[in-house]
């Protein structure tokens, strides 16, 4: 299970923990095969909750991880905060800076970042779809967690590749507007579209916070379809889940 997973690549404090998933591990079946952790995306519920306890017993985590329900927004939640139960905060990425707590973020396609400060006292996950970032989700992040840019490093977890992700006039725009350097992100298709990189778009976004400590973001989750979800590939599907949590050592 835990060998078919992610384990960033990345010069992080010892109590810093990290993992983004793949599809591998599993109970769900059908386009939810096979680790499946999303409760909104049509599986069964039973192999939802199969999954997601694996997931905390196979990890060792401290804590069940702080999911959350998803909107293509900038808000950003203290996953140490405590909720109702049953509660689902609406938000695209968590912070924290207390040994326990567990941040996640769910993908399939979008771009999970992972954040922590070099001396592994904060970390924070952020969902990053093209809509997310173009409004700030980054930036909202970092200005969660208070640490300089410089002090940060940063994780790209599987997203859609620049091979493979297709857009319209009006996400290219939306990045210009805010940055004319972001046209090194857009190459022309002879359809009039455009294919546009997801990573180059948020290591743009980091640089400009100061983070350059910047690591990940190879891969391509429309393309490998044994080991990722794609919601562009295939519509009805899984979800990824990409944590990162401070161990009290």
């Amino acid at each position: 299970m835990i060998e078919d997973w992610i384990v960033p690549d990345w010069p992080a404090a010892p109590q810093v923990r990290a993992v983004s998933t793949t599809r591998l591990g599993g109970f769900s079946r059908g386009p939810w095969a096979s680790m499946n952790p999303a409760t909104h995306v049509g599986d069964d519920p039973a192999s939802v909750r199969a999954n997601r306890k694996a997931l905390q017993q196979g990890l060792r985590l401290p804590a069940e991880p702080r999911w959350l329900q998803q909107v293509h927004g900038t808000t950003v939640i203290d996953a140490a905060e405590p909720v109702a139960a049953g509660e689902v905060p609406v938000a695209d990425a968590a912070q924290c800076s207390q040994p326990g707590a567990v941040c996640v973020v769910m993908t399939a396609d979008c771009l999970p970042v992972l954040l922590c400060d070099a001396v592994g006292r904060q970390v924070g996950a952020l969902h990053a779809g093209w809509r997310g970032l173009a409004a700030g989700v980054i930036e909202q992040t970092i200005d969660a967690m208070q640490p300089p840019g410089e002090a940060l490093l940063a994780w790209l977890g599987p997203a859609i590749g620049p091979d493979a992700y297709q857009v319209g006039d009006e996400v290219r725009d939306v990045f210009l507007g805010h940055d004319q350097q972001a046209e090194a992100a857009f190459q022309p298709c002879p359809d009039g579209s455009w294919k546009v990189d997801l990573y180059r778009l948020a290591r743009q976004r980091l640089e400009e916070r100061g983070v350059t400590a910047i690591y990940g973001g190879h891969e391509c989750s429309f393309t490998d379809a044994e080991r990722f979800f794609s919601y562009r590939r295939d519509g009805v599907t899984g979800r990824m889940a990409t944590l990162i949590w401070l161990e009290d050592l």
